[in-house]
């Protein structure tokens, strides 16, 4: 009987320890990127760590700041990876500094941005047009914001609704950042008589080009050159105050600095993940002596003034003057 307890004990002892070293060895990352890039990311973790049980996790951007929102520290992801700075900036309180953690030289506006977070990317626009569907129309190329006004393009165009979508939205905030509140709102009243669908979702309009549902697009730029090298006869249009953008960011959840674990991983994706994304996915530069070498990419982008971008004030007070 003695030696039955014993070995109970034991096997419980067991147990209880590879619970405890199951539970020590997961790694929850909480991920806002497109599903190719989060599958990507989780290929190189699984072969760089196979000693830990690395999870990638698609939360979107509003889930995701909700989520730590409410709860805090105590949340069950350890890192956050993907995440528009507006909502990063709501909730940065609830994350490590990670100032320590990178080892890439940043260009000078991003920085040393704050010790809480590291950029992962900047999503950048471009009006991009479906070639095929505007020859069908027998339309011209526009080349501003106000050529799609014409009534010619009349249910021809989609854009992100920037209530539900980033994208939709640095649309918006670098019109505001050019024009003002007064002409972008009036801009947009106008272009409500041409629009065919506001998206919900960033890629919506890139889906509708492609399905040949719309000539024209508000669209993130690397969706459109993934289309273009995938055989769509697109052209991208950089409107004329540059290009709008947003930015997205990496952090860590508050306390898991402590965790040596979560530290590895999360300088692994600091440095390189973040130059393989870059090379592979999300060039807009971000990096010093970044290079793009996608085909089709266009170069020597000139960038919109997106100063606010990242304030979420401004975002709330914005959209809700935004009514379609």
């Amino acid at each position: 009987m003695k030696k039955i307890l014993v070995a109970l004990l034991a096997l419980t002892f067991v147990v209880t320890a590879m619970a405890s070293m199951g539970e020590k060895n997961t790694i929850i990352i909480y991920s806002c990127l497109e599903q190719f890039r989060a599958n990507a990311l989780q290929a190189q973790l699984n072969e760089e760590f196979p000693d830990l049980n690395v999870r990638v996790m698609y939360v979107s951007t509003a889930k995701v700041a909700s989520k730590i929102d409410a709860e805090k520290t105590g949340t069950d992801a350890d890192i956050v990876v993907g995440l528009d700075n507006a909502y990063v900036e709501m909730i940065k309180d609830n994350f490590a500094d990670v100032s320590a953690y990178s080892h890439l030289d940043y260009m000078p506006d991003f920085k040393n941005m704050d010790p809480k977070y590291l950029i992962l990317e900047r999503q950048a626009g471009s009006i991009v047009v479906n070639n095929e569907v505007l020859a069908k129309y027998n339309l011209p190329m526009p080349q501003t914001y106000e050529d799609l006004l014409d009534p010619m393009y009349k249910g021809l165009i989609a854009m992100p609704d920037p209530k539900s979508s980033g994208t939709g939205y640095f649309f918006y905030k670098g019109l505001v950042n050019v024009w003002g509140e007064e002409k972008t709102l009036d801009y947009f009243d106008q272009l409500y008589a041409n629009i065919k669908q506001f998206t919900e979702s960033g890629s919506g309009p890139i889906k509708l080009l492609i399905q040949g549902e719309v000539a024209i697009g508000f669209a993130l730029t690397f969706q459109a050159v993934d289309e273009i090298n995938n055989g769509h006869d697109f052209t991208i249009i950089t409107p004329e105050f540059g290009s709008p953008y947003s930015l997205d960011s990496i952090a860590m959840i508050k306390g898991r600095e402590k965790n040596p674990d979560v530290v590895r991983v999360f300088e692994y994706i600091a440095n390189e993940y973040v130059v393989y994304d870059k090379e592979h996915f999300s060039p807009e530069t971000v990096l010093v002596g970044q290079e793009n070498t996608i085909p089709n990419y266009p170069q020597n982008i000139t960038y919109a003034d997106m100063t606010g971008v990242g304030d979420i004030q401004e975002k709330e007070r914005l959209l809700e003057l935004w009514k379609y």
